[in-house]
């Protein structure tokens, strides 16, 4: 007979207002990010802002294609820029803004399952943590890391002979 585990994590909800300076250009950054998505198929627009450990922020939006799934979530569109084009950068925090078209209020969305796998594979391969700022309805934030939004990751430690 099986026996029975519970996985329980910790995040922090926070008012925008309650976020340090850099938190808060992050989550900006995020919002302005939104606007450049490519999203005539679902009308629902993401912006992320990676924060590296130099300062730089790279930002990253949403890009569908008729041909689905050959569009990009923002989130990856973001990090597979700095792998391509900061190789060996640290990312310190990734913020995340979504809404649908012609919404006034921010909805609660965070990174989808294969953006949680690439930004796990970030983080592994930097040794540090990536702290995710997601924004929700009503000004608020929650702050959490990526590890605790995928339990039971497939990391390289899963491909050892």
């Amino acid at each position: 007979m099986g026996r029975k585990i519970k996985y329980e994590f910790e995040a922090e909800i926070f008012n925008i207002d309650e976020l340090n300076e850099i938190e808060t250009i992050l989550v900006c950054k995020a919002k302005e990010a939104l606007n450049n998505a490519y999203a005539p198929y679902s009308d629902f627009f993401v912006g992320a802002a990676v924060l590296l450990e130099d300062g730089s922020i790279v930002l990253g939006s949403n890009q569908e294609n008729a041909a689905y799934p050959s569009g990009l979530c923002a989130e990856r569109v973001a990090l597979f820029h700095i792998g391509a084009n900061y190789p060996g950068k640290v990312i310190l925090k990734i913020a995340v803004a979504a809404k649908p078209k012609n919404a006034i209020e921010y909805v609660q969305a965070g990174p989808c399952g294969s953006c949680r796998q690439v930004i796990f594979e970030y983080r592994n391969n930097q040794k540090q943590p990536i702290n995710l700022l997601l924004v929700q309805p009503d000004n608020e934030v929650i702050k959490t890391e990526v590890n605790d939004l995928l339990p039971f990751a497939f990391g390289k430690n899963s491909l050892l002979k």
